[in-house]
């Protein structure tokens, strides 16, 4: 754990998923493969599946964007398609009970609660992943609301924390995420941004400009029994 600034102790807490709550690659990899067969087989796409680390390092990215870094010599229409499948393969592997939170979260979600954290989510992801996540994993009831790109269909994670902070009228929120996105969405609402350097999809200049750094989720707790 890495502290730059005297925290305070906030009022709410908004958590990325990918890559903060969900160790993303545990569903996302079996369904990235699946998708790139159905792709082919149904002539949306032609040649090897692109490397996983291209998908692994858009994490955090609009789904419109992935798919052009992912695949950019693909048609509009496979990348809708893309949209499609990828929804149904995640969905149907969150049924299968294969993927995982990482260590702690619950455990220590359930403990920010306890001191009376109000707790939030905001991701850049579809709205039926980003709550199917929360529903599969029994966390969903911790949170007083799942925001998503999907369902605000905003351009940014900036302005999805912003519709999120003046809805609950919050003033004061640790942002908590492990990509630039979250760095700049806690810091262009003027709020404290607790960056998450365990998940390994980003590279490390993205957490720039955090006011704290955790190692493993369950230091959260820490960081915030310490704050002032």
């Amino acid at each position: 754990m890495t502290k730059k600034t005297v925290l305070r102790k906030p009022e709410a807490m908004i958590f990325d998923m990918d890559g903060t709550l969900f160790q993303t690659e545990t569903l996302l990899l079996p369904a990235y493969h699946q998708l790139f067969d159905t792709l082919r087989a149904e002539g949306h796409f032609e040649g090897e599946t692109p490397p996983e680390e291209r998908m692994l390092g858009s994490l955090g990215m609009l789904l419109e964007d992935i798919w052009k870094v992912v695949m950019p010599e693909a048609s509009e229409a496979a990348h809708r398609r893309a949209d499609e499948l990828l929804l149904q393969l995640e969905i149907e592997g969150l049924d299968g009970g294969s993927s995982r939170l990482y260590p702690g979260v619950k455990e220590t979600l359930e403990a920010l609660k306890a001191q009376g954290v109000r707790l939030f989510v905001a991701s850049n992801g579809l709205e039926d992943y980003v709550k199917g996540v929360a529903f599969a994993h029994e966390i969903m009831p911790l949170f007083e609301g799942v925001y998503s790109a999907g369902q605000y269909k905003t351009p940014s994670k900036i302005n999805l924390v912003q519709i999120l902070l003046q809805k609950h009228r919050i003033q004061d929120a640790w942002m908590v995420g492990d990509r630039s996105s979250d760095v700049e969405a806690g810091k262009m609402n003027h709020q404290t941004v607790i960056g998450c350097a365990y998940a390994g999809f980003g590279r490390d200049e993205e957490l720039a400009g955090s006011d704290a750094l955790i190692s493993e989720f369950a230091e959260l707790l820490r960081l915030y029994e310490e704050a002032e």
